[in-house]
């Protein structure tokens, strides 16, 4: 199973993410987890959540970044589910799953450069996601990221969405 964990606070007016969700959500080995539709109050059912990834063999985390990192919700998510003696330390649950970071940014790729709005390259904002999965013992594969995808016209996110959707059935036909 694909488990995509889906974390946007906001899903209704989003029209990027709502697109790359359209784009992979019928795919029959993947299973949409809503965190916000899920746990509005922010009160995670952690049993419920580990059982959840323990049944996946791909994890997805797709969110928009919110001030360089995930939601608020999904950040609790991780310090909540992703537990010692569970998912590291003396825990392996997770290890060996494979692991994408799906995200979008309000801002252009330029604007991720050292001599751009945010002074740095959209690199530097990734080890802190990258190093939540592999310290899990996931397999870190490469993430999709949309930048500037409000100011991208349907067009373009629907082609960010076929690519995403090609990539999940490769995955699939690699890993059976």
């Amino acid at each position: 199973m694909i488990l995509l964990i889906y974390a946007h606070p906001h899903h209704s007016r989003s029209i990027a993410q709502r697109l790359l969700l359209d784009a992979v959500r019928d795919l029959p080995q993947l299973r949409v987890h809503a965190l916000y539709d899920r746990y509005p109050d922010f009160s995670i059912d952690v049993p419920a959540e580990q059982a959840l990834l323990a049944q996946a063999r791909l994890v997805i985390w797709q969110h928009p970044l919110h001030w360089y990192a995930p939601p608020a919700l999904l950040k609790l998510w991780f310090e909540a589910v992703l537990t010692n003696g569970w998912a590291y330390g003396s825990g392996n649950a997770l290890a060996g799953k494979d692991c994408i970071w799906v995200t979008s940014t309000g801002a252009t790729a330029q604007d991720y450069q050292a001599d751009g709005k945010h002074q740095h390259e959209f690199g530097a904002f990734v080890p802190g996601v990258k190093q939540t999965a592999q310290f899990c013992g996931m397999r870190w594969l490469e993430p999709l990221v949309v930048h500037g995808a409000h100011r991208l016209d349907r067009s373009a996110l629907e082609q960010h969405g076929v690519s995403y959707r090609a990539r999940l059935e490769a995955w699939v036909e690699e890993h059976g």
